[in-house]
């Protein structure tokens, strides 16, 4: 529970973490670079538990703010009001666009107003083009590969003001990252397990705000670090007597490294049965040491894996629950707790659709009858998913 001290930390006044270890996860050859970090919560008073996340709030990189300011003919110095700040007083640009407001994710409406602006006669025409009703899909690929600074440095001749550029830009918003460590051994530190995200699109390098602010921009030891603790429902049975059943491919493994935490620190009887997965083994397999370390002491009953990389056919962690489909029925039918943490666009769907085909199999039910067991799991706090 989170005492009165943790309550004076909130996502409105986060509190000034330090990082005491940033650590490269992902091996050598690996087609991500996932990292550790541990944020020392000192005397701030804030307390979680298995399950919670933290949030952090990023500021932008230097180096972006600087170019907009360029493309602006600003100096960073002007005042600005942006409206969904509700600011008491105007902020420098530069504060605004360093620490308040979100570079990416242009809207319509910007579009719209700088087809108003345009002074060149194409410029003009393109932006006008995307705004025809028949160009919907055409716009909505535009602005997905498009940040402010590229809609400035591709239509220069729409010179807009500072405050007309911050009046159309959306709030920096804090970044929710699911913790994985348990207070019971760690107490005054958060562990968290990151894919730093690095891309291109339209042309130009991109990273993903919060992951590169944390990896790249905060220095160990020195660096503020504004964060809070954001509670969750998201947790390990509550009855440490039950058996837990935890699918956690790539970053997903985050809470269920907590999750183990907590249950061996407790001393829960309930078994634990780990599904983690990623590209390679040899260079993906987050936390080994640990994992192995819990399966030969016994603390966790099975690991099984799931490497889409290393063989021809690739192999993802619903197949291996469908290859365990007896044992993982048995164990939900004696009341196992089933939890999901990951992607939620395919893998969360994919691992559902495995749960239900496993359940109406094994349990010799119809579809109807499987889709009411799983959904009176969920009733029962037995089936829980943390997915983005």
């Amino acid at each position: 529970m989170v005492t009165p001290a943790a309550s004076a930390y909130t996502k409105d006044r986060p509190f000034p973490a330090r990082i005491s270890e940033n650590r490269l996860l992902s091996r050598a050859g690996s087609g991500k670079e996932t990292r550790h970090f541990v944020v020392n919560l000192g005397a701030s008073g804030l307390t979680y538990k298995a399950g919670d996340s933290l949030g952090i709030q990023p500021s932008n990189r230097p180096e972006d703010v600087a170019e907009l300011l360029r493309l602006l003919g600003a100096s960073g110095d002007e005042p600005v009001s942006p409206a969904m700040l509700k600011l008491p007083a105007p902020i420098a640009l530069r504060e605004a666009l360093t620490e308040r407001l979100a570079l990416a994710g242009p809207t319509t409406r910007i579009v719209a107003t700088l087809a108003g602006k345009a002074t060149n006669p194409a410029e003009e025409a393109r932006l006008v083009a995307l705004l025809a009703p028949e160009a919907k899909e055409q716009l909505t690929a535009f602005l997905a590969e498009h940040e402010y600074a590229d809609l400035l440095g591709e239509f220069p001749s729409a010179r807009l003001t500072p405050q007309e550029l911050v009046d159309h830009m959306r709030k920096l918003m804090p970044r929710l990252y699911s913790i994985a460590s348990s207070s019971r051994i760690h107490p005054h530190d958060v562990h968290l397990t990151v894919a730093i995200v690095r891309y291109q699109t339209n042309g130009r390098q991109r990273s993903g705000v919060c992951s590169t602010f944390l990896s790249d921009r905060v220095q160990i030891g020195a660096t503020p670090l504004p964060v809070f603790v954001s509670d969750s429902h998201f947790g390990p049975p509550a009855d440490p007597a039950r058996d837990c059943i935890m699918v956690g491919p790539g970053t997903g493994i985050a809470p269920f490294r907590a999750f183990v935490q907590d249950r061996v620190a407790l001393g829960a009887t309930g078994r634990n049965w780990v599904f983690f997965g990623d590209q390679k083994r040899a260079t993906d397999f987050l936390y080994e040491e640990e994992w192995l370390g819990y399966l030969e002491r016994r603390q966790i009953a099975r690991l099984d894996l799931a490497w889409s990389r290393d063989q021809i056919l690739k192999v993802y962690v619903q197949d291996r629950m469908r290859e365990n489909a007896a044992e993982l029925w048995a164990w939900i039918a004696g009341g196992a707790g089933f939890y999901i943490c990951g992607d939620a666009r395919r893998m969360a769907k994919d691992v559902d659709v495995a749960l239900h085909a496993i359940v109406a199999e094994q349990g010799k039910m119809t579809p109807e009858a499987a889709i009411a067991y799983v959904k009176q799991m969920k009733k029962d706090d037995r089936y829980l998913r943390d997915v983005y």
